[in-house]
């Protein structure tokens, strides 16, 4: 199961106790399901819970039933073309039926907090979708109707979210992209769990960032630590070949001993192992003053 599909089974879950957000969330569902005009209804959903609720929210909201609804699993279509039944909707919702339906949405039916989130879960259970958290962050709702595409934005915004918007194929798309406005649109909706589920998503996304940004510079420092090692050992060496680290000053000669010895150590590790123990910064300037007789060997 898709994690959008994941989240209308949690909204589907939703109860509904009062008739104007049972209308309100079918409202939402009509302005951004398939068909929505004059003489026909079309709602096309393969959602087993969105299957179940559609016949209860409507007979809620409207005191109707579908003419046809879906049979067995998977897509299916539940279709109104009843004219008694489609006047009744559009009267619901001020309506003119000989008019298109791509209309302005009526904010009269959305004064009330509640059932404007009952719309905003009307139109994510029908168009709505939103992309599984440990592959990225969007969450975006996508209708036909020009003028409910240039309204939700603002009914979003009259709730505090401010979303993105954009055109896809003939389709008004309302959306978000940041992690923490989606957790909030989702559990205003009445998706929590949803909510819950994508913040634990982005902490273990950030924490795995984390401990892979630590390996990388744990690595990269280790790969530091060998380069200089290599670089100073061969100045050793050079010297060696040359007879001149016989005839340094001891503790340069400890200290090119200790170099050759534990070629894998830090500068701060070696500096322990000197006797008596030197700080890193001793120890620095040890192995760069035979570098530096090294180099003029060459």
């Amino acid at each position: 199961m898709t994690f959008s599909a994941q989240a209308k089974q949690e909204l589907c879950r939703h109860t509904i106790h009062k008739v104007c957000c049972a209308q309100a969330e079918a409202y939402g569902i009509l302005l951004y399901c398939n068909t929505f005009h004059s003489r026909q209804i079309r709602i096309i959903t393969e959602s087993p819970w969105l299957k179940e609720r559609l016949p209860t929210l409507f007979r809620k909201a409207f005191r109707i039933s579908f003419d046809q609804e879906p049979e067995g699993e998977g897509k299916g279509t539940f279709l109104l073309e009843d004219p008694a039944k489609l006047q009744q909707i559009f009267d619901t919702f001020g309506l003119e039926q000989d008019s298109a339906v791509s209309v302005h949405i009526n904010f009269a039916h959305l004064e009330e907090e509640h059932c404007r989130m009952a719309f905003l879960r009307g139109a994510f259970l029908a168009g709505g979708s939103v992309t599984d958290p440990l592959k990225g962050y969007h969450l975006e709702l996508a209708t036909s109707h020009y003028h409910v595409g240039r309204e939700t934005p603002a009914l979003l915004q009259e709730v505090g979210f401010v979303p993105k918007t954009t055109t896809r194929k003939g389709n008004y798309v309302t959306y978000f992209k940041q992690s923490n406005h989606i957790e909030d649109v989702l559990t205003a909706i009445g998706a929590p769990l949803s909510a819950m589920t994508l913040m634990n998503a982005k902490l273990e996304r950030d924490l795995r960032g984390s401990v892979n940004r630590r390996v990388n510079c744990d690595a990269a420092n280790l790969d530091k630590v060998v380069t200089a090692a290599q670089s100073q050992i061969e100045a050793i060496r050079l010297l060696e070949e040359r007879g001149v680290l016989a005839t340094l000053p001891a503790h340069l000669r400890d200290t090119a001993q200790l170099r050759v010895s534990h070629p894998e150590l830090t500068l701060s590790q070696l500096a322990e192992l000197c006797q008596p123990p030197v700080s890193k910064s001793a120890l620095n300037h040890r192995l760069r003053r035979l570098a530096e007789l090294a180099q003029r060997q060459l």
